[in-house]
């Protein structure tokens, strides 16, 4: 019984990585805080949505400084996009590396986003608790829309603008 469960899971593993994809190529645009276009050496164009965080619409407050924040860290630079899925807009949804740095972890720890909680079931586990730490510690120090003494998070202000 214990060697069917290590093979499952060691089958899983594996798979799991097989669906892995990376993207390597210069950030061309920044769309908003989690959301950017790469082009690689092909010249093709991909969007990306930056996994496990949510980051302030453009029309709320933090929305312009938080795009800023992504600009500033990637814009015109090489990029690392490590994926698994695409969203239901057609985006890439990855981890971007810019010099083995965790881009999406950059714009938690400086107050920029929100650890997406819905799909935390989708990072690592490892990512699922540094990015909730990362949170936390940015809200303890009211870095960025933490400063807000009621900041709303881009899932309920979306729910409230349709």
């Amino acid at each position: 019984m214990r060697f069917s469960k290590l093979f499952v899971v060691a089958m899983l593993w594996i798979n799991c990585g097989l669906n892995a994809a990376t993207i390597q190529g210069k950030v061309v645009s920044v769309a908003d805080g989690d959301t950017v276009t790469v082009l690689d050496a092909t010249n093709t164009q991909y969007k990306i949505r930056l996994q496990g965080i949510d980051a302030p619409e453009r029309a709320q407050a933090f929305g312009n400084k938080s795009k800023q924040s992504l600009h500033e860290l990637v814009h015109g630079k090489q990029v690392t996009v490590d994926y698994q899925k695409k969203d239901k807009y057609g985006r890439v949804v990855g981890k971007i590396l810019l010099n083995n740095t965790d881009v999406c972890l950059e714009q938690l720890k400086r107050g920029m986003a929100w650890h997406y909680k819905q799909y935390a079931n989708e990072q690592p586990k490892e990512d699922r608790e540094t990015y909730s730490l990362a949170e936390q510690q940015a809200k303890t120090e009211l870095k960025g829309l933490w400063k807000d003494k009621q900041p709303v998070p881009p899932w309920e202000f979306r729910k409230q603008n349709k």
